[in-house]
């Protein structure tokens, strides 16, 4: 709990007490945001992100999902180092910026999140209406015959199949990988056990996998019924969550950005604060504040 609250005023701190001035003007004036969530909300949360403050790789790109399909090997790659890397996105809790945007909802300024991530996070912080858009790491699916199952079973079987894996001290990654290399032709990766042939994959959108249509549309649907966008921890290199900044620029809904460093849409936003997202905490403070402080000089 003391790590957390050092975080959030180191974050306070960067954030400018006028850029949080601005925030706060935007988020009055333009009540009922759609929050576009990235890697960034999510970093206080022990969960490594994908890029640099350029917006540069910082690690070798992810699994592709044309690669995890076509080949066994790859998917022993991906299954030893997801037995490793695993552990840090299931223990993984809600930090400080997860619970504001939480706050924000109920204060009924945010009207729902568009998150990038697959850590279920904002839905443990209590936010209520989240749009997965790249779906949720807890599940898979069974490609052949569409069956899911929790991931922590999957995981339990991969354990007992390959317990020396476990002893890996490897750093975790991303979304439940972690920096492995080894022979992995010895990994044993079970098949679907309802239908005894088909491929176990994470229910979740892989790099060069295309997002749901349900999904985009009900992402859309929330952006249209808000008031502007708010993107948060995220420097929208990929398209799938740069298109809601691309169409909130073309029906002319205003864009706040909280982001330590370069974006895809820097030239779109009617506001950028460069800070961490746990500045949302404080933003959240100053707007509960101005708000009581505004009932309080009400005339009895």
């Amino acid at each position: 709990m003391g790590g957390e609250k050092t975080a959030v005023r180191q974050a306070t701190a960067a954030a400018r007490d006028d850029d949080l001035e601005a925030l706060a003007a935007f988020v009055l004036r333009y009540p009922r945001l759609a929050v576009l969530s990235g890697a960034g909300i999510s970093t206080a949360s022990g969960i490594p992100d994908y890029r640099d403050d350029r917006g540069d790789w910082k690690r070798r790109p992810p699994m592709q999902h044309q690669v995890f399909m076509a080949s066994h090997a790859a998917r022993q790659r991906y299954w030893a180092r997801a037995l490793v890397g695993f552990r840090t996105l299931q223990d993984a809790r809600p930090n400080a910026a997860h619970a504001a945007v939480a706050r924000l909802e109920a204060l009924g300024l945010v009207s729902g999140v568009i998150t990038q991530n697959v850590d279920g996070l904002h839905q443990r912080a209590g936010s209520r209406r989240v749009v997965d858009l790249h779906g949720r790491a807890d599940m898979v699916r069974c490609m052949s015959c569409g069956a899911r199952r929790m991931r922590h079973d999957l995981h339990a079987e991969l354990a007992a199949r390959n317990p020396r894996w476990l002893e890996s001290g490897a750093r975790a990654g991303p979304d439940g990988d972690a920096d492995l290399e080894a022979d992995f032709s010895g990994f044993r990766v079970p098949d679907c056990t309802r239908c005894g042939e088909g491929i176990y994959k994470p229910d979740v959108v892989f790099f060069g996998d295309s997002v749901p249509r349900d999904t985009v549309a009900a992402a859309f649907a929330l952006q249209a019924e808000s008031a502007a966008l708010l993107v948060v921890g995220s420097s929208l290199m990929v398209f799938s969550g740069f298109r809601f900044a691309r169409e909130a620029a073309q029906v002319g809904q205003p864009i706040a950005c909280l982001n330590l460093g370069r974006t895809r849409a820097d030239d779109l936003y009617t506001l950028k604060v460069k800070a961490p997202a746990e500045a949302l905490s404080a933003l959240c403070d100053k707007l509960e504040g101005d708000s009581l402080r505004g009932l309080n000089r009400r005339p009895a």
